[in-house]
């Protein structure tokens, strides 16, 4: 197991999931929806967001999850809409992330280097940056994904005329069928979701 890649990566999956899952949160409540506020969700605390369970399959598979925030659709003034937007503000919390991130990195790289230990501090600090620039990317292109459970599937839903129920059913099936692909990808050279190719690419238009 590579510790170095995950203490690493760490910063950046907790900033990560705490912004996304506030950002879920505030555009709820923006919407008119107060059941997230109600519940702690509208908090930049990690700890009101991150799930034990799916951040040890962080640590030791390479993917996991935050606590999904809840939303009561009859609540906001134009539900299918409004659940399209809010499915969208956390991934595109994440890829402003991303963006903050990998400037601050690009800016490091312009401090003048005067000895050896300014030179490790800043490398160090460098690494961190572009991790959490990294990892953002991710998540942004992970969760735009229209696969279900992900928000780009509640994007993608949002534009057809399906019942609530229809919704849930495609849903209920989708998170099987993602650990499916996840698993077989771990286990093989076989690419189903080409996620990393997509995050190169991000990263060097930005650096």
């Amino acid at each position: 197991m590579d510790w170095q890649r995950i203490i690493y990566s760490l910063p950046g999956v907790l900033i990560g999931f705490t912004v996304h899952e506030y950002f879920h949160a505030l555009v709820a409540y923006k919407l008119g929806d107060n059941t997230a506020r109600d519940q702690g969700r509208l908090s930049l605390d990690p700890i009101k967001h991150i799930d034990p369970i799916g951040m040890l399959f962080i640590i030791f598979a390479g993917f996991g999850w935050a606590k999904p925030v809840q939303f009561n659709p009859d609540a906001l003034r134009n539900p299918k809409r409004d659940k399209a937007l809010i499915a969208a503000a956390g991934p595109f919390s994440n890829f402003i992330l991303g963006i903050i991130f990998i400037l601050i990195a690009k800016g490091i790289l312009l401090i003048p280097v005067e000895n050896t230990n300014t030179y490790d501090a800043l490398e160090y600090i460098f690494d961190i940056l572009f991790y959490c620039a990294y990892t953002n990317f991710g998540l942004f292109v992970f969760n735009i994904l229209p696969l279900p459970p992900l928000d780009g599937s509640h994007i993608f839903l949002s534009g057809l005329n399906l019942s609530t129920d229809t919704e849930n059913k495609i849903m209920k099936f989708g998170t099987p069928i993602l650990f499916i692909i996840f698993i077989i990808q771990s286990r093989s050279d076989f690419t189903i979701l080409p996620i990393s190719k997509i995050v190169n690419a991000l990263i060097e238009l930005f650096i």
